[in-house]
């Protein structure tokens, strides 16, 4: 059983208040909307979560069958979609996924890489050079990439922009898999996207104020 804890987590920068005090609790087989203006600290947020910056105070836990994971083993739990993720544009779609498992020190095949392409519709791309790729066959990669180890909490910001509608409906059939076997944070300002994925729903304002729905 997975449990998810946000615990007073407070964030500031230059003695500004981006956010302060958010508490959420998260178990397995949930999404939790952020949702807010801009500046509010959305992106923020998950970047906390990811890891990839430290709160001013607080604490993010995660638990799996009532083990507390430790900081250091947090990431190979963690699944990541951003528009800051950094793709390669001069290998291919392969080549960046077959690269990345070899940073992860993951012991998937080729084979398995080209079925995560598949998965993300971009098997026939497979073999192109990422450079050459649309910003929407770029947000597909970095699915392929966030779900490579198999994570247990998906980490989604903006997870439906520059994207079709044959590629928003990618989007919510792996957040509806990711559910069956784990959790989903995401961030959105899409009214539709709070509605449609929200079982929880965590805004944010721009005083670093939250309120849950």
């Amino acid at each position: 059983m997975l449990l998810i804890e946000l615990q007073k987590i407070t964030k500031d920068y230059n003695g500004h208040i981006i956010f302060s005090d958010i508490c959420e609790t998260l178990r397995e087989g949930s999404c939790l909307v952020i949702t807010g203006p801009n500046g509010s600290g959305k992106t923020t947020l998950l970047k906390i979560l990811a890891g990839l910056i430290r709160p001013a105070s607080g604490k993010f836990t995660i638990s799996v069958d009532g083990t507390l994971l430790a900081d250091e083993n947090r990431k190979d739990y963690l699944g990541f979609v951003s528009p800051d993720l950094y793709l390669y544009e001069e290998l291919t779609a392969l080549e960046n996924l077959e690269f990345f498992v070899k940073v992860r020190g993951l012991a998937e095949s080729e084979e398995y890489c080209l079925k995560l392409l598949k998965k993300v519709q971009l098997d026939k791309w497979g073999g192109s050079l990422v450079g050459t790729y649309s910003t929407g066959m770029k947000q597909r990669l970095k699915f392929a990439y966030a779900l490579l180890h198999q994570p247990l909490l998906l980490l989604l910001d903006e997870p439906g922009a520059n994207l079709d509608e044959e590629g928003q409906a990618l989007v919510q059939e792996i957040i509806s898999q990711q559910k069956e076997t784990g959790a989903v944070i995401l961030s959105t300002n899409d009214p539709a996207e709070v509605a449609r994925y929200g079982d929880q729903v965590l805004k944010l304002d721009e005083a670093g104020r939250c309120f849950i729905k």
